[in-house]
């Protein structure tokens, strides 16, 4: 098992085969599979394909796993495995876990849906939508008090920005009310 700390997957192919070569800690091919499928889905989400990997490890293992067990199964750095870590409980995607008699932090997957969409709603796109609400506000200002002669196309660019955010906002209210539970959008 001899990778540089910095291996990372450049695709989910790649993952089988890495992890196929590895000596120790092999996994089953259905986890291999399962963490590949986990790094395409955060792939369309714009994350680290790192923080596929870890989840989609936690997720597929039926025991809590230590962070230098993660290190070690998926041939990534401490440091990725540390920051992905952080990321998923910041999202509430895995938790700690106690193992009696081991003083190392143990971690497993959330696995309920309404929980996942929730803390990345929650984490992620609430911030940005707040953040955008806000910079929206204030080229409403700016497009208003233009005096170009593109001021009309302007202002009208700001009205369709304007129509996306809330369209964006109500999808996220259809969304939370379909798993259940209403978030502040």
């Amino acid at each position: 098992m001899s990778s540089s700390p910095q291996t990372s997957i450049q695709n989910p192919e790649q993952l089988s085969q890495k992890l196929t070569n590895s000596n120790s800690d092999q996994l089953e091919i259905i986890q291999r599979e399962v963490i590949a499928l986990f790094v395409n889905g955060v792939r369309v989400l714009g994350l680290p394909k790192s923080v596929g990997e870890i989840y989609g490890l936690l997720f597929i293992s039926p025991d809590p796993l230590a962070l230098d067990v993660i290190v070690s199964k998926l041939e990534i750095s401490k440091g990725s495995v540390s920051q992905g870590l952080r990321f998923l409980r910041n999202l509430g995607a895995v938790k700690p876990v106690y193992v009696s008699g081991d003083r190392r932090d143990h971690f497993t997957a959330v696995a309920e849906l309404k929980k996942l969409a929730n803390g990345f709603i929650r984490g992620e796109l609430n911030p940005n939508l707040e953040s955008a609400t806000l910079r929206l506000d204030e080229l409403k200002v700016m497009a208003n008090n233009d005096t170009s002669p593109n001021s009309d196309f302007f202002q009208e660019r700001i009205r369709r920005i304007g129509n996306w955010r809330r369209r964006g906002g109500m999808l996220l209210k259809i969304v939370n009310r379909f798993l259940g539970r209403t978030t502040r959008v």
